[in-house]
């Protein structure tokens, strides 16, 4: 099971090419569903436009440096994440999705009718697993709203198209696959499973303007741009996080806090919020 090739088999009721056209057709979706969510948002206007307010401003910096920091630390590693375990899930979640689309991609496009294509069928499940371990883990455990607030996970929100989209796909294709493996016994069963297979990775690809999609593309500029803010002293124009200065001290409406230390009051982190 694990080292065949799920996609060879459509060779036999699609066209060779079917599948291909509609990776083509998903992958500009993306592209259009993130254009029209920056048109809709102004996220790159407000970028830019921040970017140019603050260029020039405070002391010279290593733009380059900043630059490989940020996608070591902040793409890679997910360095914004202070909770491990969410940083973890995280982690799984973003390697599994791309192990998975790479290896989907490499199967359609380069072994679209051949069933041994190893070892790309043992990647695309193992991209899939892990996608779906950090996921499912995230969405009953993590989330802020079941964790801290004692939602149940079942309650569904707009916010929640992407991530719900993405493990309907993976789940779906993983069964779908395994499906096919058990032969002639899994064949009504198959059928099924692609045409869910294929309407929920519609929903994930096409429905990116609705959903937090394209939230991955920001995140990293906006990472990179806060790194050069802290790094040249502008920091946005924010106020600094310290007492040290005269100035912010003095922001501070009670006398208690005016001197205090940066880490007063930060008890409540020695536990988790379950106290609903």
């Amino acid at each position: 099971m694990f080292a065949q090739n799920p996609f060879a088999a459509l060779s036999g009721t699609l066209p060779p090419n079917a599948m291909q056209i509609y990776v083509v057709l998903m992958v500009l979706a993306v592209i259009a569903g993130t254009l029209f969510d920056i048109v809709h948002k102004g996220s790159a206007k407000y970028f830019f436009a921040n970017w140019r307010k603050t260029r020039g401003q405070g002391k010279p910096v290593d733009v380059a440096s900043i630059a490989v920091k940020t996608a070591v630390v902040d793409v890679l590693a997910s360095g914004e994440f202070c909770n491990q375990r969410r940083r973890i899930a995280h982690l799984l979640t973003m390697y599994g999705f791309v192990l998975y689309v790479v290896s989907t991609a490499v199967l359609i496009f380069g072994y679209p009718a051949s069933a041994a294509a190893s070892p790309w069928p043992q990647l695309w499940w193992l991209g899939g697993l892990m996608l779906l371990a950090g996921g499912y883990w995230f969405w009953f455990f993590i989330r802020v709203d079941v964790a801290a607030e004692g939602n149940t996970p079942l309650r569904l929100m707009r916010a929640d198209l992407f991530i719900l989209s993405l493990l309907a796909s993976v789940t779906l294709g993983l069964l779908w696959a395994w499906s096919q493996a058990q032969g002639a016994q899994g064949g009504a069963a198959s059928g099924v499973l692609f045409g869910l297979y294929i309407l929920a990775t519609t929903v994930l690809f096409g429905g990116v303007y609705w959903s937090k999609f394209a939230h991955m593309f920001f995140k990293p500029a906006a990472a990179f741009e806060k790194r050069v803010a802290k790094a040249n002293g502008t920091n946005l124009n924010l106020p600094l996080q310290t007492r040290d200065d005269p100035a912010q001290r003095a922001r501070h409406s009670m006398e208690l806090l005016k001197d205090a230390p940066m880490d007063m009051g930060l008890g409540i982190k020695r536990e988790a919020p379950r106290h609903y």
